[in-house]
């Protein structure tokens, strides 16, 4: 008897594969996947995500979380961290994130890559750094600013002290 096998749906828009049957993707596809996959950090800043966060003119709003691994950062499309400014090279510098110490690197940037406005090849970041990419000006962040936030756990333990105390209270005037 002849058993048949199953072909399995392919998407219309499907990219060519490679040799050996590899697919291939475009970077705009592994981000989408990646998304809707939930692998995209919400952007606060911890010391196992630290946070880029843009402050100077044109990036105030602009908030990168630096996963583990190295990410690339320049104004092209195809870097993992594009900064759309004139003055950041194409190719400007890799950030490191490795086991909860971050390193940036200037790759040969036209205009520089700057810590603390000290012109580095290399630094280790800490929180609170400046970092100016050509005209480009952002802060490290391994922690949210401002007043912290209550953890979860604390929430939960609040909660129930406050459910025992109304049961200890009802207790009483029953």
């Amino acid at each position: 008897m002849k058993r048949r096998r199953k072909r399995l749906a392919q998407p219309v828009d499907r990219q060519p594969s490679g040799p050996q049957g590899t697919q291939l993707f475009s970077t705009e596809d592994l981000r989408r996947y990646a998304y809707d996959a939930g692998y995209v950090s919400d952007g606060v800043a911890s010391a196992h995500e630290p946070v880029l966060e843009g402050i100077g003119k044109g990036f105030e709003n602009l908030r990168f979380s630096l996963r583990a691994g190295r990410q690339t950062i320049g104004r092209a499309s195809n870097n993992d961290i594009v900064v759309d400014e004139s003055s950041v090279s194409a190719s400007h510098g890799w950030i490191i994130n490795q086991q909860g110490h971050c390193v940036i690197m200037n790759t040969l940037s036209t205009n520089g890559t700057f810590v603390n406005d000290k012109r580095i090849h290399e630094a280790t970041l800490k929180h609170g750094d400046h970092i100016r990419l050509g005209q480009a000006e952002f802060v490290f962040l391994t922690r949210e600013i401002g007043p912290p936030r209550p953890a979860r756990l604390t929430w939960i333990a609040g909660g129930l002290l406050v459910l025992i105390g109304l049961a200890a209270l009802a207790w009483r005037l029953i």
